[in-house]
């Protein structure tokens, strides 16, 4: 049956790799219609709306999402692009793709981070007089919807919002702080979500054949919300006699990364720390240029890249970004709707393509960005999709 995706290119150099991971899902044979949605930094600047009604109700029907990278600016400097016609008139701005993960509870985000024989960007290691290349091949799942990216946060909390926070001990340290000097963010986590993120990361890692499934926390200094997480994890642990059960602390977990990567398979956490330690991980096999993911509801599946708009590449004529992350996420949307042949065969020619070497993108190379790069020898993001299509 003809699947209908909704494209949603974004911004920046999203509208340059998108229709590059079109291609190869082309030609690889895979059956599609792709509807363009509005969404991104243009909306909010002309509509007040970086997630324009028009775009939910696309997913509402359709149910699959291709998206490519949007730009976000901070509150003050949002304000101040908005069409004159809209300033002063309530328009706040927020993530559009924040929103369609809570819109649509989006709340299982899955982020591979595996390295491709032959790329010289992943990571080695010293060992007395040689080198070593350790094979990564973590997943980090990723709690999408709550945590410390829900929103919940004032400035200048209402009084309220300040009488009942006051009833905890702590708070004392600021009573002398007034409210118009304080800004506050909530990290809320629900037994429901830990639940649901901890049982799909066990899931994953029985389906694959991981050995282990690690939670990444600070359950010693955010003894309820990381404790919960933890305790949740040792029950459903119980349940995969096979699948050891490993705790770190986020901030250790970033040293021990670059020190053994390799013993780490499924890794789990909360929203900010998932985004802090996914994208440590894809640091070690190759930067953002691979990194891919999948945020996944109980109805609706979007898929994008990790990393951002990066608006300075944008206008390079011709393109220099790598499309591979942007091509890997369309991979993980064919697993998810059971074409894990089609997704197969394309990892297959980009670790191909990687191997050989003949072929590399800017970052690749070491380069810095720039409208130079091709004098050194890289290609351009239209010729890395043409070489990996050749090797379908």
């Amino acid at each position: 049956m003809k699947k209908t995706i909704v494209a949603m290119p974004g911004d920046g150099i999203g509208k340059t790799v998108l229709p590059e991971s079109v291609k190869v899902l082309d030609a690889v044979g895979f059956d599609a219609e792709y509807i363009q949605a509005d969404i991104g930094w243009d909306f909010w600047c002309k509509e007040g709306n970086a997630l324009p009604q028009r775009t939910i109700d696309l997913l509402e029907k359709h149910k699959l999402g291709l998206f490519g990278a949007i730009t976000s600016k901070p509150k003050d400097a949002a304000s101040k692009e908005l069409d004159p016609s809209l300033k002063d008139k309530g328009y706040v701005y927020f993530s559009p793709i924040v929103g369609l993960r809570q819109h649509f509870n989006l709340d299982i985000c899955i982020r591979p981070c595996q390295s491709f024989k032959g790329n010289p960007l992943n990571f080695i290691r010293r060992t007395n007089s040689s080198f070593e290349e350790p094979i990564v091949n973590a997943v980090i799942f990723r709690q999408n919807t709550e945590g410390l990216y829900a929103g919940v946060e004032w400035t200048n909390p209402p009084k309220v919002v300040r009488d009942a926070l006051e009833t905890h001990p702590k708070m004392k340290a600021f009573k002398h702080v007034p409210s118009e000097d304080m800004a506050i963010s909530t990290r809320i986590v629900s037994r429901d979500g830990c639940r649901r993120i901890i049982r799909e990361a066990f899931e994953y890692a029985k389906k694959f054949g991981y050995t282990n499934v690690t939670v990444c926390e600070k359950p010693n200094v955010l003894r309820e919300t990381s404790g919960m997480m933890y305790s949740e994890a040792r029950i459903i642990a119980k349940e995969y006699p096979g699948i050891q059960l490993w705790d770190t602390n986020i901030d250790a977990q970033m040293m021990w990364l670059t020190k053994n990567p390799e013993i780490y398979g499924v890794l789990v956490a909360e929203n900010m720390f998932g985004d802090i330690i996914s994208d440590g991980f894809a640091g070690l096999v190759g930067g953002l240029g691979f990194a891919c993911s999948a945020n996944i509801g109980k109805d609706v599946a979007v898929f994008e890249p990790t990393h951002g708009s990066a608006p300075k590449y944008q206008e390079l004529n011709p393109s220099i970004v790598n499309p591979i992350a942007m091509i890997l996420s369309a991979c993980m949307m064919l697993d998810h709707i059971g074409e894990n042949e089609k997704a197969d065969k394309i990892r297959k020619a980009i670790a191909k393509v990687i191997e050989e070497g003949k072929v590399k993108t800017y970052d690749m190379m070491k380069l810095k960005g720039g409208p130079d790069v091709f004098k050194y020898g890289a290609c351009t993001t239209q010729e890395m999709t043409e070489e990996i299509i050749k090797n379908l």
